[in-house]
């Protein structure tokens, strides 16, 4: 399993979970975990996915995703779990 964190931050709006769960839908990524959580109008998700039934590469997803936030007033950002496990290790 290639497992996959996205997370998405910015100004609440309609449509945001929607966009971000048909382009996973449509690439065949799997939704494993999911969080999300709107403060003072400030939108946050994280998600865990799973990234092995996808035909494009790394890159192309968090190229792609990048776009979509962009669209849709939001930051959305991929890192493989073994970077964010690094990352987040004390």
């Amino acid at each position: 399993m290639k497992k996959t964190i996205i997370t998405v931050v910015g100004k609440d709006t309609v449509g945001i979970i929607a966009r971000v769960c048909t382009y996973l839908a449509n690439n065949q990524i799997n939704i494993l975990d999911i969080s999300q959580t709107i403060v003072s109008g400030y939108f946050n998700m994280m998600m865990v996915v799973d990234t092995n039934q996808c035909t494009k590469d790394f890159g192309s997803i968090c190229e792609e995703l990048d776009q979509a936030g962009q669209e849709i007033g939001v930051a959305i950002k991929c890192q493989k779990e073994e970077i964010f496990d690094s990352m987040h290790r004390i």
